[in-house]
């Protein structure tokens, strides 16, 4: 695997941190992974799997959101509106300089941002979410002890992931907006949701609701064991196998 160090422009003109991993022979499709809530590019999750899917032929490009990991800007003007945004111009960025991607993956949060991605986004046929919420508002537990405050003066610091993050009203009223249900029902993509039995962050119930909103071609595949976090290298590699396969039909 070859992987290229890149920064591309976000909506705003914010240089976001980038890596594309290169299969060693020809590309067959170029992919996007989001990653989770307050991670980066170089979680368990993205690494594993990009790796993984590099062997099959298809290049991934893993990048930081807005304020995180290695990204410019700041998290405070940070909202999932615009985790959506930086998913569509990673999209141009390879449309632009490489290939335009045909298949977007997220994990937790990220799965929900690029099922909504995905419409702004021709090019792609197929989207895959790992342990996505059938909602974004689902990530507010993560804050729960502090919204009063987040609603009373605006903002409040939160610790998650090792990190301190600004938490806005913004970024509060930009998460309730979006209804995925509405959303997926009128998908016209193919979709498949990993979700595991046990996954004790985004219970397995937001699998449910996602697969009986969308619109075939569907698939379900269970996690059974692993955790949300893919921290078992075996779980990674059987999603990045499974992806490989599933995704031939759609974009080779």
């Amino acid at each position: 695997m070859t992987t290229l160090k890149l920064t591309f422009p976000n909506e705003e003109g914010i240089d976001l941190s980038a890596r594309l991993d290169l299969p060693e022979g020809d590309v067959k499709a170029y992919a996007i992974f989001a990653h989770n809530f307050a991670g980066s590019k170089e979680s368990l999750a993205a690494s594993r799997i990009s790796r993984a899917l590099t062997r099959e032929g298809i290049a991934v490009l893993r990048f930081d959101f807005t304020g995180l990991g290695t990204s410019s800007g700041d998290f405070s003007q940070t909202t999932f509106s615009t985790n959506v945004t930086d998913i569509v111009y990673a999209a141009k960025y390879l449309a632009d300089n490489f290939q335009a991607p045909k298949l977007l993956i997220g994990h937790s949060l990220g799965g929900a941002a690029v099922i909504v991605a995905a419409s702004m986004i021709p090019e792609v046929r197929a989207v895959a979410t790992i342990g996505a919420p059938s909602n974004p508002a689902h990530v507010s537990h993560l804050f729960k002890d502090h919204m009063e405050t987040i609603r009373d003066t605006g903002s409040s610091e939160i610790h998650i992931a090792g990190k301190t993050l600004p938490i806005t009203k913004d970024f509060l009223e930009d998460i309730e907006k979006y209804k995925l249900e509405g959303v997926i029902r009128n998908f016209s993509k193919a979709l498949l949701i990993f979700h595991s039995p046990v996954d004790m962050t985004v219970s397995i119930d937001h699998a449910s609701i996602l697969y009986r909103s969308a619109r075939h071609p569907k698939s379900f595949l269970a996690l059974d064991r692993a955790d949300h976090m893919l921290t078992n290298l075996e779980d990674a590699e059987y999603v990045a196998t499974i992806l490989a396969a599933w995704m031939k039909r759609y974009t080779f």
